[in-house]
């Protein structure tokens, strides 16, 4: 059979529902001879009659009541995810799709999402860390958080969080078994903790700046690990100099556990922006989200 036109299965189940093909014409809002006409094409078609006609009253055969029993369910299945759809244009509803890194996750993006679970019952969230960049086109998510400099210039980019910056810490300890470094080019002399990046299964080159002079060092070290957290930890216990963002390290500088190095060479980043393709800024639940990140 040739490839069905399924507005003609709609249309024959409206005339075998209805039972008459006025009534089905005035509900499809198409002329009465228009749908006949369209109808006697799918029986030609399908090589098989599927209603039966009188002057007075239209029934379905046995092939069409069986066609009818086949069709109403998957079109009323059909009819009832289309309108939840259309519901998401009106409220906040749905679900909503995030990548990002767990330093923002924990320091920044939480604090302002988990009011939106309690206040948007409707709303779902997807959050997750990734070590490294995602397409987030390509790998299905709404939106990815990462500092501004980081953002594909064709995607929408919001700030949703301040200037940061990462610091070199050690612990008291290692610094009077080690000495302090007075340059960058001096960290190579010391047992620093390297940081992977997930995506491209490399080692961070810490960067530096100062009066304009940018400087990146590959440093060594007997410890490679790809989460802040443990790093922190590693620094805290005495293992070596970590490099990691300053409000994870601000108590432990404040109660003296840790130690601040090289200070004025630590460069501020642009803080975290969320970015996304402009076919999402127009759904409720996605505004939502975007306020709350923002505020």
């Amino acid at each position: 059979m040739a490839q069905t036109d399924f507005n003609d299965l709609m249309w024959f189940l409206a005339v075998a529902e209805e039972g008459n093909f006025t009534r089905a014409a005035a509900r499809l809002g198409v002329v009465q001879s228009t749908l006949s006409h369209r109808i006697k094409k799918l029986e030609t078609r399908m090589g098989i009659r599927l209603l039966a006609r009188t002057t007075r009253s239209v029934s379905t055969t046995e092939a069409g009541e069986r066609l009818r029993r086949s069709l109403a369910p998957r079109v009323r299945e059909i009819e009832s995810e289309i309108a939840a759809l259309m519901v998401l244009r009106t409220r906040p509803a749905g679900l909503v799709r995030l990548t990002l890194s767990h330093h923002a996750l924990t320091r920044l993006i939480w604090p302002k999402l988990r009011p939106v679970l309690r206040d948007y019952p409707e709303i779902r969230l997807d959050l997750s860390v990734d070590g490294g960049f995602r397409d987030i086109v390509e790998d299905g998510f709404d939106a990815g958080i990462r500092l501004g400099e980081s953002v594909e210039h064709d995607m929408i980019a919001l700030r949703v969080g301040p200037d940061w910056r990462l610091v070199a810490v050690a612990a008291p300890a290692y610094v009077a078994a080690r000495g302090r470094p007075g340059h960058p080019q001096e960290l190579l002399k010391h047992d620093c903790i390297n940081r992977r990046l997930a995506m491209a299964n490399a080692l961070y080159a810490w960067e530096f700046e100062k009066d304009g002079k940018e400087l990146r060092v590959r440093v060594d070290g007997r410890l490679t690990l790809n989460d802040e957290a443990t790093m922190v930890a590693a620094a805290l216990d005495g293992v070596g100099i970590a490099y990691a963002p300053e409000d994870m390290v601000a108590g432990h500088l404040a109660d003296g556990a840790l130690e601040l190095l090289l200070d004025d060479w630590s460069p501020r980043f642009s803080g975290y922006h969320i970015y996304y393709p402009s076919r999402h800024q127009n759904l409720p639940a996605f505004k939502v989200v975007v306020q709350a990140l923002r505020q």
